[in-house]
């Protein structure tokens, strides 16, 4: 039966989730439970892609990326793929008409960390767009569920929130992108000259996106407000603490949230959500 498979497959995505992120874990748990396996197969599929670009250093990572690439669209094609990730993203891209364009602009993000060591405003913005931008849309597409006008009034939000979440990546990984992978994703700035004017410049864009990703969330379906307002919350805490942090002191250790931090903004934002507060 291949209902059995397709369980196996989403299950594979979900500890590929709750293994790689207890943050984004956290939000997709408090989704509505029909939504939370479409997004654990969005989070697998992202999230292979990225090991193989970003640790598979003994490997030829051109030619997995490659292979994964042609095996996506085969899997998609075809409805089903013997990778259980695969397998559970092409469900979830044939059920809720994901955009070829949203998977390959993704991917090229992927393929420019092959070679791409340091960016411009054009290539800056082109590497966000791929990275965070649709893998929010892809998102929304199944938030909305077909509800296409819904989808296209929330997509700007959408990209906006996924813009300021990778921001804060950038920012938090700092160190490892640089010293680990020669890797320096904001334009123009030299990671040896790296101070805090050269921090708040980049925190008020962040700030911007932040702002624009709060409205569409208090716009999303019920089904799916809680569990974006979460992920939200906490990227604005790691946030904040990122800005209380010295620019010495973000090259020099990598930012976190604490567990018992994390359940108390769950908590906080469970109240506000069941008041409708947001």
């Amino acid at each position: 039966m291949k209902e059995l498979f397709d369980k196996v497959s989403i299950r594979c995505s979900r500890i590929t989730t709750n293994i790689y992120s207890t943050s984004f874990s956290l939000g997709i748990f408090c989704l509505a439970k029909e939504l939370r396996d479409p997004v654990y197969a969005i989070y697998g599929f992202v999230r292979f892609a990225d090991e193989i670009v970003d640790t598979f250093h003994d490997h030829d990572k051109a030619t997995l990326l490659a292979r994964f690439k042609e095996d996506t669209y085969r899997a998609i094609r075809e409805k089903i793929s013997l990778n259980p990730i695969l397998n559970s993203f092409q469900d979830t891209v044939n059920r809720f008409q994901i955009e070829d364009e949203l998977i390959e602009q993704f991917l090229h993000s992927m393929e420019m960390d092959l070679h791409r060591k340091d960016y411009n405003e054009d290539t800056f913005q082109e590497y966000i767009l791929g990275s965070a931008e649709v893998v929010g849309l892809m998102c929304l597409r199944v938030f909305c569920n077909g509800n296409g006008e819904l989808y296209n009034k929330l997509k700007p939000y959408a990209m906006r929130l996924g813009s300021a979440f990778q921001k804060i990546n950038f920012l938090r990984d700092m160190r490892a992108d640089f010293i680990g992978m020669g890797r320096s994703y904001f334009p123009g700035l030299d990671l040896h000259q790296f101070n805090d004017d050269c921090k708040r410049k980049i925190e008020e864009s962040i700030a911007q996106d932040f702002y624009q990703g709060y409205i569409g969330i208090k716009q999303l379906p019920r089904s799916a407000r809680f569990g974006v307002y979460v992920a939200y919350v906490y990227y604005l805490a790691l946030f904040k603490k990122i800005r209380n942090t010295p620019s010495e002191n973000v090259l020099q250790n990598r930012i976190r949230i604490r567990n018992r931090h994390k359940a108390r903004l769950l908590a906080y934002s469970y109240v506000k959500h069941q008041l409708n507060m947001l």
